[in-house]
């Protein structure tokens, strides 16, 4: 038996949610190592656990994963949500990295003081940019590439429920969207993940932001 992969992050969403979604739609079971001091961050750091002295890291398969694309496609490859040739995974890589260009906006959120206008520069981005390519891109199809769940639709179904988060009726004109959501959410994985006591994360909250703000020694650090 395989050893179980553990995540080290903070209690929060932040870059690390991805990867706890993709884990989820992959089921696969994994364990969390929360960071909620400094000496825990310089323990990782004297241990050589971080390259770049960053954290999402990744315990899997006997290494120790860090920069969150990186562990992301990984994990995507490992558990078949890829794409079966080279055409389809450059096109979920385009789907992927569109998104979480997107979603660094949202994660920003909670470290701003003044949150109103960086939830009117989401709102104009997911309208004028992301929001019209995603909609063309389910309409008529199941899933984003080849027919069949991966890693770039679950990011689109966690981006899509981010943004309605911030905004309720945001997709109130995006009818296939709409539809992607509710094939996504049927899945039993995710369904499950999206019930109370699950290892999604809520919403940040003052605690999440004061405690990466502690260990990173920083006004604002993701």
């Amino acid at each position: 038996m395989s050893e179980r992969v553990i995540l080290h992050y903070f209690n929060g969403r932040g870059k690390m949610e991805s990867i706890r979604w993709l884990l989820t739609v992959a089921e696969v079971e994994f364990d969390e190592m929360y960071l909620t001091n400094r000496e825990q961050y310089e323990k990782l750091l004297k241990d050589g656990s971080l390259m770049f002295q960053q954290v999402p890291m990744v315990e899997i398969d006997g290494m120790k994963l860090i920069q969150t694309k990186a562990i992301f496609q990984y994990i995507a490859e490992k558990y078949s949500l890829h794409g079966k040739d080279a055409k389809e995974r450059v096109m979920i890589n385009m789907y992927c990295e569109g998104l979480m260009d997107f979603m660094e906006m949202m994660m920003a959120l909670p470290f701003c003081v003044d949150r109103k206008p960086q939830l009117d520069k989401i709102k104009a981005k997911a309208i004028e940019r992301y929001l019209p390519v995603f909609e063309k891109a389910v309409t008529e199809k199941v899933y984003l590439v080849g027919g069949r769940v991966t890693c770039a639709d679950v990011l689109l179904l966690e981006c899509t429920l981010m943004l309605e988060e911030c905004f309720c009726d945001i997709l109130r004109d995006y009818d296939s969207l709409k539809s992607f959501q509710g094939r996504m959410t049927s899945i039993p994985a995710v369904r499950r993940f999206l019930q109370p006591g699950s290892k999604r994360r809520p919403i940040p909250d003052e605690t999440y932001t004061k405690t990466v703000q502690e260990v990173f020694q920083m006004k604002i650090q993701l």
